[in-house]
């Protein structure tokens, strides 16, 4: 229902530990990456803006390394986003169409009847994505062309705390940037790194940042669930660094280096220099067996995971996803931090990296740059979809949607 688009396109994640810039030119072969650009989050903690100064250099400095690469001046930037406890539910409509052909504007009427339910919240809409239509109580995949005399159609809502979320769009304004829209970041790291039959056919992404552990789940081509938990990866340099009293900077060269959530037979008789706070050289060593690392690592992913799979229990959407489940984010290249998950979900644990991305380097393919890619991903293949109240003008709009979110914009 959408065109594809074309040329300069530019994303932003916002994280709670990088901050990531991606420019590429989209064409009819694909995504091609011509500009990178990340720097350490400051201002940012759990995906939330906490220093709008601190966070804005970051985004400049961002933004600037990204331009430098590709030799382009951006003005618009599609942004991530994870903060303002977002949430989702689905939403069931169905208008009357009195044995008529079923062409746009019928589907623009049910569409505009789930965005006005949908509206009723006090939160700000960021998604309204139809994840299925029946008409006289058939499921069908696409009504245009049809007879019948009850069309339904089946809305998965994504909505955000207002507050947060327009502090996050006013900083990326103050870098000189018109924001084009806002992706929540467990969509877009799913749209990055799930191939087309897990898309089909069903599966959860998992996607372990800093700040926050997100999860997506995907059926039949579309996210029909999402949530985000507020623990990642700094929780476990935390960990590391109060359980050893060390400063978080060298808690996190530690984790690094030498971190694992699995134990080993020979961590007893490994050691593990480890620096202490207060000491301005480094003249005594402290050594630790890697043992008391892994016991300060395993349970923080424990519960992360625990809390992984009650939130999917108690939304009802795990069954949709079977036993597939994508890991991704910086987070889950912890060692054994797959291991972990396997254990805890019970399911098929598969690590991605962003697939569908071109020229784009070893170093910053990885899985913590799934949100950035999926970004950009959904800006060429998806329209903007309709926000509410949000300081966002989605121009350009291509396809049903983009013409539904026109005919909001003009008329409300």
């Amino acid at each position: 229902m959408s065109k594809t688009r074309a040329g300069i396109v530019a994303a932003l994640d916002v994280g709670s530990t990088k901050v990531c810039c991606f420019i590429a030119r989209a064409d009819s072969s694909g995504i091609r990456v011509t500009g990178i650009g990340h720097q350490m989050s400051k201002g940012v903690r759990s995906g939330t803006i906490v220093d709008m100064d601190a966070a804005e250099i970051s985004i400049r400095n961002a933004v600037h390394a990204a331009e430098q690469m590709s030799g382009e001046t951006i003005e618009k930037v599609m942004v991530g986003v994870s903060c303002g406890n977002p949430a989702s539910r689905t939403v069931a409509v169905e208008v009357s169409i009195d044995g008529y052909e079923i062409g746009d504007d019928e589907v623009s009427r049910a569409l505009r009847q789930g965005y006005q339910s949908a509206g009723a919240s006090e939160r700000d809409l960021l998604h309204m994505i139809p994840v299925g239509f029946t008409l006289d109580g058939a499921r069908v995949s696409d009504p245009r062309g049809m007879y019948g005399d009850r069309l339904g159609a089946s809305l998965h809502v994504i909505t955000a705390n207002g507050s947060a979320v327009r502090n996050l769009a006013t900083c990326v304004e103050r870098c000189h940037l018109e924001v084009e829209g806002f992706v929540v970041s467990p969509y877009a790291s799913g749209l990055a790194t799930l191939v087309p039959d897990e898309l089909d056919l069903g599966a959860t992404v998992v996607d372990m940042g800093g700040g926050t552990t997100s999860l997506a789940v995907f059926y039949g081509g579309e996210a029909i669930h999402i949530d985000i938990i507020p623990l990642g990866g700094g929780h476990v340099t935390s960990d590391i660094a109060r359980g050893l009293s060390t400063p978080l900077a060298a808690a996190e060269r530690i984790k690094t280096l030498y971190g694992n959530a699995m134990p080993l037979p020979s961590d007893n008789r490994e050691f593990v220099d480890v620096p202490q706070i207060g000491e301005t050289e480094h003249t005594q060593a402290h050594h630790v067996p890697k043992s008391v690392l892994v016991g300060i690592i395993q349970p923080r992913l424990e519960e992360i995971f625990e809390l992984v799979r009650s939130r999917l229990e108690a939304s009802g959407f795990d069954r949709f996803a079977g036993r597939r489940l994508v890991l991704t984010g910086g987070a889950s290249q912890l060692p054994g931090a797959a291991d972990v998950a396997a254990r805890v979900l019970d399911k098929q644990i598969r690590l991605s990296r962003p697939t569908r991305l071109a020229a784009i380097a070893e170093a910053t393919g990885g899985p913590a740059f799934a949100t950035c890619a999926g970004l950009l991903t959904h800006m060429v293949t998806k329209p903007p979809a309709p926000q509410r109240r949000l300081p966002v003008s989605a121009k350009n709009g291509h396809g049903l949607a983009g013409r539904f979110g026109t005919w909001l914009r003009e008329n409300f």
